[in-house]
């Protein structure tokens, strides 16, 4: 597509995704001026869109209620990421979504042009996206209602049960989900407990919508907070290895992982938390470069016995 026709879609999707602007504002935003703003609003009239003028000071473009922007004009840069999503969706084998995928994925196909369609279709059938093992989470029959908590900003009573353990009544304010590793989990406010607190949400049994709001904190982020209350754990480990590897090398065998990996003169320095000495030992006699561990005594000492235990079985 061309500069303008990319520009005057960009209008178009400004207008669908503010009530009101301005010729001032939507100039800034497209980067040109209101003149230019204003042979744009032609254009999109001239082609059937229905845009409401209200001039004045307070003054803008409305598009009217209801209307649309149809699929047909995505690009193909957007068909590709459209398309993309869905099959990064399709292959976590989240439960209760498959049907829902397939039936996007039939949507949007009708209602393409062939040169897109084929586009689509190209990525669905010779891409392939690997992604690291997981158990496939079972169905969850508290998504739903949990989704309309956290879109109106409603506070839910549940009730929650840890392994073996008896079932407890909690108000909480959800602020956000997140699915790790074929499991779904909830962060939110406690009423009980009266801090945040992190759900699984194959651990609770009944969800109850309220009608109490509440205001979450801004830019809170699950999975940041997920990864600090693992941190936080008081039975957890402080945990520093080199890696004598290059970037390249890490990145290869570690994956994202290899993000967390701060350069050093003789290797990478990996800082990290575990509950478990054992498994953590286990884990780096699998890495195929050397590595020194520089704290906790206790994982030295688990390596150790992983490594004598090796030896025995060797018949040494």
């Amino acid at each position: 597509m061309s500069g303008p026709t990319i520009r005057v879609l960009s209008l178009l999707e400004l207008l669908q995704s503010n009530s009101q602007l301005t010729g001032t504002e939507l100039a800034r935003q497209l980067g040109v001026d209101k003149r230019t703003v204003r042979r744009y609003i032609r254009v999109l009239e001239d082609l059937g869109v229905p845009v409401t003028t209200e001039q004045g000071r307070d003054g803008g473009y409305t598009l009217v209620a209801g209307f649309k922007l149809p699929p047909m004009m995505f690009t193909n840069e957007e068909t590709f990421a459209l398309s993309l999503g869905l099959l990064a969706a399709n292959n976590l084998h989240l439960a209760g979504t498959q049907t829902a995928l397939s039936s996007v994925q039939a949507k949007l196909e009708r209602v393409m042009p062939a040169k897109l369609k084929s586009r689509a279709k190209a990525v669905s059938e010779r891409i392939s996206l690997m992604f690291p093992e997981s158990v496939t989470d079972a169905p969850q029959p508290h998504l739903q209602p949990l989704l309309d908590a956290l879109e109106h900003q409603r506070s839910v009573a549940i009730c929650y049960a840890r392994h073996q353990q008896e079932v407890v009544s909690r108000r909480v304010d959800p602020y956000g989900l997140l699915f790790r590793r074929g499991h779904w989990y909830m962060s939110g406010y406690c009423h009980l407990r009266q801090e945040l607190r992190t759900f699984r949400l194959d651990h609770i049994q009944q969800v109850e919508l309220l009608e109490v709001c509440f205001e979450p904190p801004e830019g809170f982020n699950t999975a940041e907070y997920f990864i600090q209350s693992l941190n936080a754990m008081p039975c957890n480990l402080e945990v520093k290895v080199v890696l004598h590897a290059d970037q390249s090398e890490a990145a290869e065998v570690l994956g994202s992982m290899a993000g967390m990996l701060q350069p050093q003169q003789d290797g990478l320095l990996l800082s990290t938390r575990t509950d478990s000495s054992y498994w953590f030992a286990l884990w780096l006699s699998q890495l195929p470069f050397d590595f020194t561990i520089l704290e906790p005594t206790e994982l030295k000492l688990a390596l150790k016995n992983q490594a004598e235990r090796l030896l025995k079985l060797s018949g040494r």
